[in-house]
């Protein structure tokens, strides 16, 4: 006996649920009652939905999708008396309008678009404490952001530089105060922010002091555990 091999066999329709169920779909056409054929109908979209998991989680969600995809695997010639209407052929497989692709120059790239409207925002606050405030959490950012891509620490008169160049001068920091309170201390995943007035204050002592207590903690901590 000759075997059947699939070039001769028709295309399948929905991969995901396999020649066979398109095979029992056409059966299910071929039935001549319509009653008899809406059951096998239900028969088979619960086979379809055990066969297919992935399909299985989605269905409590939107159970119209499986009969829309056993019409599909029917090329939509199935007269049923089915739970949902019927979808249209070419509602289905409209293609979705072309979104265009954002297009605007980036000076900074290794920064991202983003920092630049946060610079253009920064720019228009009147109060000087808020505008340094907002300098120094930008400087933050685009720390952590250049670091997050390159494995060279980012110099602080770079972002200092690079702030005052996308500002156009309208935003800048004294690049000593800068250095010595390490207002640019990168942001990572999990730290606690503090409130960027409460790092700007002070905040280079504070988070010596907090070094200082973290190393006498785990010194005490150590020998606690020679004594035991």
């Amino acid at each position: 006996m000759i075997g059947e091999y699939n070039t001769s066999r028709p295309d399948i329709i929905l991969k995901e649920y396999g020649r066979n169920v398109q095979k029992l779909t056409e059966y299910i056409r071929s039935i001549p009652d319509k009653e008899k054929r809406t059951e096998m109908a239900y028969t088979l979209i619960e086979l379809m939905t055990q066969l297919t998991p992935s399909v299985k989680d989605a269905t409590p969600e939107n159970p119209q999708r499986m009969w829309d995809d056993l019409y599909v695997i029917a090329d939509f010639n199935l007269d049923l008396n089915s739970p949902f209407p019927v979808p249209d052929r070419e509602t289905l497989f409209k293609r979705p309008k072309h979104i265009g692709y954002p297009q605007s120059n980036i000076r900074f790239k290794h920064y991202g678009k983003n920092i630049e409207r946060l610079i253009k925002e920064a720019m228009k606050l009147e109060n000087e404490q808020e505008r340094n405030d907002a300098v120094i959490y930008l400087g933050k950012l685009m720390k952590t952001f250049y670091g997050a891509w390159n494995k060279e620490t980012l110099d602080d008169s770079v972002i200092v530089n690079d702030i005052r160049t996308m500002s156009q001068g309208k935003l800048s920091l004294d690049l000593g105060k800068v250095r010595e309170d390490n207002l640019f201390e990168q942001l990572y995943k999990g730290e606690k922010r503090k409130p960027v007035q409460e790092q700007s204050q002070g905040g280079g002592q504070h988070r010596n002091n907090g070094h200082r207590n973290k190393n006498r903690n785990r010194f005490k901590n150590k020998n606690k555990r020679r004594d035991q």
